[in-house]
């Protein structure tokens, strides 16, 4: 009986180990499950707990619901106010006059952090930010380099090359509009980077530009598109904020009527919001990523003040849709991909104006 019990003693060891280990692992952090993560933290864990920041924004003269690069920036604030707990608020100026006193209410207020969001505000920003010393800014669309303003650029002029190069593929009429805001250099980012991606791939095709002089008039925006449109233009780009939203309204007047007219959208995916049946592909800006990755960088201690953020393709900071497969064919967004390549390599260098 005892040289049983010995032969059966390892066995025994071996089993009792064998569940205490299966215990372990159950109970182990460690260990990945369903919804969590291989770090073995879960999704709620990844968010670091941080200093509840108050973080106010001043838009251009355009509605916070432009459908374009305001709404990008309001919507990154209020995803940080459902992450992190931020007070998150926005104020419109109607006027030119009403910049400056906006931007001073959140720094009255002692506002953590005051967004401006347009390169037309910059006047502004330089003003308070020497005034307020100890107030911090960001600007969207600016290369101020200030001890106490963190602003962000993009290569517009990249993405926009992208964009020319379906334009210049897709187009049956070898006539193609750009409508743009105001003449400004972010705004002549966009055109000069559409015009020279149509040249890469269609050398014939005519390129038609009109600014209006305003990103706030639907109206504008409309009037533009359909002289294009009555020219014989079938696509058109537009980067005019919320008087783009005009152009979209021109062209889904023409297809209802039977026609085909295509518009590119501008710094959000504009399918999403106007349809497919009329957006061709936007080129989106990541305005609401730069200000919710710099607003985030100031509670954890590293706000990038005195600098310029700088965003192109290589950067991930502009792109083509991701719905551009629903109405570009795949020849051409191969096509597109070889170009996105040449400017991250640095074989093309697309200029800014």
């Amino acid at each position: 009986m005892k040289r049983s019990m010995k032969a059966l003693l390892p066995l025994v060891l071996t089993f009792t180990l064998a569940i205490t280990a299966c215990g372990q692992a159950s109970n182990n952090k460690n260990t990945p499950t369903e919804g969590t993560n291989t770090n073995g933290t879960t999704a709620n864990d990844n968010k670091q707990e941080l200093k509840k920041l108050k973080v106010g924004m001043v838009t251009d003269l355009g509605s916070v619901n432009d459908k374009s690069f305001n709404q990008s920036a309001w919507e990154a604030l209020q995803q940080l106010k459902k992450d992190y707990g931020f007070e998150v608020k926005y104020l419109e100026p109607k006027a030119d006059a009403d910049v400056v006193p906006n931007l001073k209410q959140f720094v009255n207020a002692n506002y953590d952090l005051t967004w401006a969001t347009a390169y037309t505000l910059a006047d502004a920003i330089t003003q308070l930010s020497k005034e307020n010393p100890n107030s911090m800014f960001g600007i969207v669309d600016s290369d101020l380099v200030l001890p106490n303003v963190a602003a962000v650029s993009f290569k517009e002029q990249e993405g926009s090359f992208l964009v020319g190069v379906i334009a210049g593929l897709t187009t049956k009429t070898n006539k193609i509009g750009f409508v743009g805001g105001m003449d400004i250099p972010v705004i002549k980012r966009f055109e000069a980077g559409f015009r020279e991606g149509i040249k890469a791939v269609n050398p014939d095709a005519k390129l038609s530009v009109n600014y209006t002089g305003l990103f706030t008039r639907v109206d504008m925006g409309k009037s533009a598109a359909s002289t294009m449109y009555n020219d014989g233009a079938d696509i058109i780009f537009h980067a005019a904020g919320l008087t783009g939203n005009g152009v979209f309204n021109e062209a889904k007047e023409r297809n209802s009527k039977g026609g085909k007219v295509w518009v590119i959208g501008v710094d959000k995916d504009q399918s999403l919001i106007f349809g497919d049946d009329v957006t061709l592909t936007s080129m989106i800006k990541k305005v609401d990523e730069a200000v919710y990755q710099i607003s985030k960088s100031l509670a954890e201690g590293d706000f990038p003040a005195g600098k310029v953020t700088l965003m192109g393709l290589k950067e991930k900071g502009v792109d083509i849709a991701p719905t551009s497969t629903k109405n570009v064919t795949p020849e051409i967004l191969a096509k597109v991909e070889e170009y996105r390549e040449k400017i991250i390599n640095g074989d093309i260098v697309v200029p800014e104006k």
